[in-house]
């Protein structure tokens, strides 16, 4: 479970665009403050409840994060906001209000396989990757 020093990143394990996310987040955090597990998971299924989530609809990325959910185009945007260098500058667009953040983030996600394809089974973790994956 995520303490104050963890986040974890639900993702849909089978969606070419959020594994990639995932490696995205991987390569910027090197203290390894992100844990990950899929929408599909066990795990991610019972975060999912936890926190109001409908386990069925697997359509966003969701961080939890000190006992906080955040969805849609939150999500990602909380993640850059704890990166160094310039990705926490990217935070800027939360002032865009989030009915359009949000449009945009359903749009993508609605043509994410169509445009980036899909696995058939979810992404199983490198060996090195392992210990971030609950």
């Amino acid at each position: 479970m995520p303490t104050s020093q963890q986040a974890v990143l639900l993702f849909d394990g089978v969606c070419n665009l959020c594994n990639g996310f995932v490696q995205f987040v991987v390569r910027r955090d090197p203290q390894g403050i992100f844990k990950f597990t899929s929408l599909q998971s066990e795990a991610g299924q019972q975060l999912m409840q936890d926190h109001g989530f409908n386990p069925d609809k697997i359509n966003t990325v969701i961080l939890i994060k000190n006992g906080k959910a955040y969805s849609r185009s939150d999500a990602p945007l909380q993640v850059v906001r704890s990166f160094s260098g310039f990705w926490p500058l990217l935070y800027i667009f939360i002032i865009i209000p989030k009915g359009i953040r949000d449009f945009i983030y359903d749009w993508v996600a609605k043509n994410r396989y169509k445009w980036f394809g899909k696995k058939d089974q979810c992404m199983i973790p490198t060996p090195e990757l392992k210990e971030r994956f609950l």
